[in-house]
């Protein structure tokens, strides 16, 4: 499995090569396992398909769960900022934005899960393709450039996976913000 930072393709050192998801997904030999082994094999090719696509269905839901939240946090805490300042109504937008920094980033690595397991089932797809007569998903992502070729096709986990980074440095500001804005008035804690 492939990833990309600060722009930069690492190769992830424990993901397996194609050649090992190949042998793990063929454990059994057509002949070993007798004359139902390509209707079985296409019913578990359908099912896992499926369940692919229910993955990214369950994503939708996480991704308004948290941006709710967030819109929460932000009315709540403007609603609440009215009328409110000194030590205390800091200290209240310290701890607030300090928890919307980490439920950023735990949206983030929800995203990054939800990515990874869908990369590692399209693997799994496009071995099981190699056994079919047609590779529908194996000639889908060629079609679109192997997700390498933005003018083609581009990955909507790229862009998904900036959104709670925007949250992140909006929750960020607020907190340098207020401790800068509290050491001026001397009311930080000693």
């Amino acid at each position: 499995m492939s990833t990309k930072i600060a722009g930069k393709s690492e190769q992830s050192k424990d993901a397996p090569n194609a050649e090992t998801i190949e042998a793990t997904l063929r454990s059994v030999a057509e002949e070993d396992y007798g004359d139902s082994h390509k209707s079985h094999s296409m019913e578990i090719y359908k099912l896992f398909v499926e369940m692919a696509d229910r993955i990214s269905t369950r994503r939708q839901p996480a991704h308004s769960f948290f941006l709710s939240v967030h819109t929460a946090i932000i009315a709540v805490v403007s609603y609440l900022a009215l009328g409110n300042e000194g030590k205390q109504a800091g200290q209240f937008h310290l701890l607030v934005s300090a928890a919307g920094m980490a439920i950023c980033y735990m949206w983030y690595r929800l995203i990054r899960s939800y990515k990874d397991l869908n990369t590692a089932k399209f693997k799994v797809v496009h071995a099981m393709e190699k056994g079919l007569p047609l590779a529908p998903y194996d000639a889908e992502w060629e079609a679109v450039g192997s997700g390498k070729r933005p003018h083609l096709y581009l990955p909507f986990t790229r862009v998904e996976m900036r959104v709670p980074w925007v949250f992140f440095v909006l929750h960020a500001v607020v907190f340098i913000r207020v401790i800068w804005a509290l050491a001026e008035a001397g009311l930080m804690a000693h």
